[in-house]
């Protein structure tokens, strides 16, 4: 029962949210703070969802202007639990995603870069296309650099595609890491305990170059991997 309850709720709330951020997104679109907006909008679905979110933020980041953020990717619940997109981030996606009714014209509106992967045969087409962006609004970019949902596996490989993008801008790179939740949220249970996500200390980008961008991969992961298991030994775990 209590599973149905939470899913009929997310579902009308989830509308509303739709609803006021069509009408934001109208009233100013691609304003580079439309998703920063919708973003904390979305952080009542952790309370829906029965979890505690602990979010921790550097003073410094707050004030960083540019930068590519790197977190973690678990599951689908990630757009609900991260939550602390600062002001002028933006994701990127396919084009074929503004034809998604409601949430494609939402993801455009709300100023999020569409790369157009049929003409852009190479990743570094779509790293230039970005790159520009980033000069072009003054915005920042949020990625996943695993490329998919982990669900549970920890931190796995990634790709060099948010790397190679914080080289060519000449921004920092800051790595976002959430605790481990994959399989912890249970619908039908009242308390599901806690998630712990921090943002670590922006990393000067400058260091490296395209030739050492897989040291810079490395460099990152090994940091976010060891923060991740820092998270999960104090996290509060449903009871």
């Amino acid at each position: 029962m209590l599973k149905v309850l939470r899913i009929i709720t997310l579902i009308v709330l989830l509308l509303v949210w739709f609803v006021i951020g069509m009408l934001v997104c109208l009233a100013r679109p691609r304003h580079k703070n439309n998703v920063y907006y919708l973003s904390r909008m979305l952080n009542w679905a952790c309370w829906v969802l029965g979890v505690k979110v602990k979010r921790i933020v550097r003073d410094e980041c707050r004030t960083l202007g540019s930068a590519v953020y790197v977190a973690n990717h678990q599951t689908n619940y990630d757009i609900m639990v991260l939550g602390c997109v600062m002001p002028g981030t933006v994701s990127m996606g396919k084009q074929s995603l503004a034809w998604i009714p409601l949430f494609g014209q939402v993801y455009y509106l709300s100023g999020n870069i569409l790369i157009d992967r049929a003409r852009s045969s190479k990743a570094a087409d779509t790293i230039r296309q970005v790159v520009a962006k980033i000069k072009q609004r003054g915005i920042s970019i949020w990625m996943f650099p695993e490329g998919t949902r982990s669900k549970g596996r920890g931190l796995i490989p990634f790709k060099t595609g948010a790397f190679h993008t914080a080289i060519a801008a000449k921004v920092p790179l800051v790595p976002i890491v959430c605790s481990s939740y994959a399989g912890q949220i249970d619908l039908n249970r009242w308390d599901n305990g806690e998630i712990i996500v921090e943002m670590l200390p922006p990393v000067d980008s400058q260091q490296w170059t395209r030739a050492t961008v897989k040291d810079c991969s490395n460099t990152i992961r090994a940091l976010m991997e060891s923060k991740l298991a820092e998270l999960d030994a104090k996290v509060k775990k449903p009871q």
